[in-house]
């Protein structure tokens, strides 16, 4: 069995956040995935991004494990790193140092605010980045403080993605080059570079800067979640007329609805209506309603009925090896088969059989 991304030799910093993430999800495409970790620890089956690599732990503050973390990196394809600005290079492996030995390795540097910039040395985390960047100013309830996604939006969406997307990019150049070159990801620019479809509504003055008055903001009673009779959650997606209509229907509300649904001055009476309407039966008997057609409405389930619900199965979107929910490998190709999720190492376990050798007579 083979991902498609077996052959490919990545470095990667110990680091927290969008970095592991990053370094998962091309190791469980077949990538040879290491990480430089400071400290030795036993293998823990939790940390579900350090699965499918293996462990090193150099001490880069001596020539020796210097050394040898210059040695795994002169053959590697691609390092990761997600240091602030300047630390790399006082270690003594910043890109340029690296290129020398090593003029093909593909340097991909996360960051927050980038690497350059006035903020660029501070500290901050992905509500902040989110922050700077207006997404966050559009989440949440109207008259209240914004909501955080969760990390998921700059950490991941805005990091560890557009981290990929430019280490690949810059390994397919180097095809045409033979050479590397630094990829500096920054959330501050991943963000707003997935909002393009919110962009061109603002610039239509299709998009209010006032939270729950748009379509997508929780605004709109075709795209928002309502608690049904069990104090439980159904989400509602109906967007296209096509399928507001299929909803209105099968969830027996007024037929008027459909000449209104994007009628603003009705939405407020709607949602209110709509609330209502949703708090006479259960989430399962309303599922029992909506399954299989195109109302598109689905139940908010939580960790454990994720894991159950028939289509995830069917699908085998999440394993438990070793009772430790997690997602399966992803995406699927057509040809291409990665191996078996490998559980994460113990960090260091790695380390003598990968460090390097000494020269005979040394």
């Amino acid at each position: 069995m083979a991902g498609p991304l077996e052959g490919l030799r990545i470095i990667e910093m110990c680091a927290l956040g969008p970095v592991p993430l990053a370094g998962q999800l091309m190791a469980d495409l077949g990538a040879d995935v290491t990480v430089i970790d400071r400290r030795n620890t036993s293998a823990d089956p939790t940390q579900v991004n350090r699965r499918n690599k293996r462990s090193v732990v150099f001490d880069l503050k001596s020539p020796q494990g210097l050394g040898n973390a210059k040695h795994l990196i002169d053959s590697a394809d691609i390092l990761l790193e997600g240091f602030r600005p300047g630390v790399m290079e006082r270690i003594g492996l910043g890109p340029d140092t690296l290129h020398v030995t090593n003029p093909g390795l593909i340097y991909g540097r996360m960051t927050g605010w980038g690497q350059t910039g006035p903020l660029s040395h501070t500290a901050g985390h992905d509500i902040n980045y989110l922050a700077i960047t207006g997404a966050l100013h559009a989440i949440g309830r109207e008259n209240q403080p914004p909501v955080p996604p969760l990390n998921l939006v700059a950490d991941y969406g805005g990091g560890a993605m557009f981290l990929i997307f430019g280490v690949m990019s810059a390994l397919y150049e180097r095809q045409r080059s033979g050479l590397g070159q630094v990829v500096d990801a920054a959330m501050i620019e991943g963000v707003p570079a997935m909002m393009g479809l919110i962009q061109e509504m603002f610039a239509r003055g299709e998009w209010q800067q006032t939270r729950e008055s748009n379509p997508l903001d929780g605004g709109a009673p075709f795209y928002r979640c309502y608690e049904t009779l069990d104090g439980k959650y159904l989400s509602v997606g109906a967007i296209e007329p096509q399928f507001f209509k299929c909803f209105v229907e099968l969830a027996g509300l007024p037929q008027s609805d459909i000449d209104i649904q994007n009628n603003q001055q009705h939405w407020a009476d709607m949602c209110e209506r709509y609330a209502a309407h949703f708090k006479t039966r259960t989430r399962e008997e309303w599922q029992n309603i909506f399954d299989g057609s195109d109302a598109c409405v689905a139940p908010v389930l939580n960790f454990n009925e994720a894991a159950e619900h028939e289509h995830n199965t069917r699908r085998g979107v999440f394993i438990s090896p070793d009772g430790v929910l997690q997602t399966s490998v992803v995406p699927k190709f057509s040809r291409s088969h990665p191996a078996p999720v490998r559980q994460p190492e113990g960090a260091g376990e790695s380390t003598v059989a990968l460090s390097a050798k000494p020269a005979e007579g040394a």
